[in-house]
């Protein structure tokens, strides 16, 4: 891997939970291994750098061993925000972005995302599934972080939004669409216990 294409990942961890009843998402358990867990397992191996980003917990989440960094910005500003501290720490020119309650992510995804956005001089590579665009799993480029936090400051808070300013690419993964799915709910949680399995 060159010096170029190395990559940073973080996992988005920073948010309220308010759908998880406001309990903080990436440590609830699924099959009694926390959320977060689950998706370092899956999304370290394919970088060459992690940082968690939470706001809450801190400590908790440290203990899983990789760096954890908080918002810049006060109040839940959102996966922005944590993509935002995650460029300004970031040690490689690639970051990628993946949340904490998608615990069956792809394994082969920085490397379909990064290729896309090498071959197309693109600014950032977001997976899509069948017509369903997924924003907060991407790889853009760090050199971005000035033109995000002005997005920021004017009070752009929707990944989606901000990804429609640069130059893009979707990758699709209709081979695994399942693999993006999300627990939001204790429910999801509940319902998800026999897939980890």
């Amino acid at each position: 891997m060159t010096g170029e294409t190395r990559l940073t990942g973080v996992i988005l961890a920073g948010g309220l939970g308010r759908r998880m009843g406001g309990a903080d998402k990436g440590l609830q358990l699924l099959d009694g291994k926390a959320l977060v867990q689950r998706v370092v397992e899956r999304f370290a191996p394919q970088v060459d750098e992690l940082l968690l980003n939470a706001n809450q917990n801190l400590a908790r989440y440290q203990a899983f061993g990789y760096p954890v960094v908080a918002d810049q910005l006060p109040g839940f500003a959102g996966p922005l925000a944590g993509l935002q501290v995650a460029m300004a720490t970031a040690s490689h020119p690639l970051v990628a972005t993946v949340p904490c309650d998608s615990p069956f992510l792809p394994v082969d995804l920085v490397t379909r995302l990064r290729a896309a956005l090498l071959l197309h001089g693109a600014d950032v590579a977001t997976a899509r599934t069948s017509d369903q665009r997924q924003p907060a799993f991407c790889v853009c480029r760090r050199a971005l972080l000035p033109q995000l936090s002005s997005f920021l400051a004017n009070g752009g808070r929707k990944l989606d939004w901000w990804q429609r300013t640069l130059k893009a690419v979707e990758v699709s993964f209709d081979d695994q669409p399942e693999a993006f799915r999300n627990i939001n709910t204790a429910e999801e949680l509940a319902n998800s216990g026999s897939r980890a399995r």
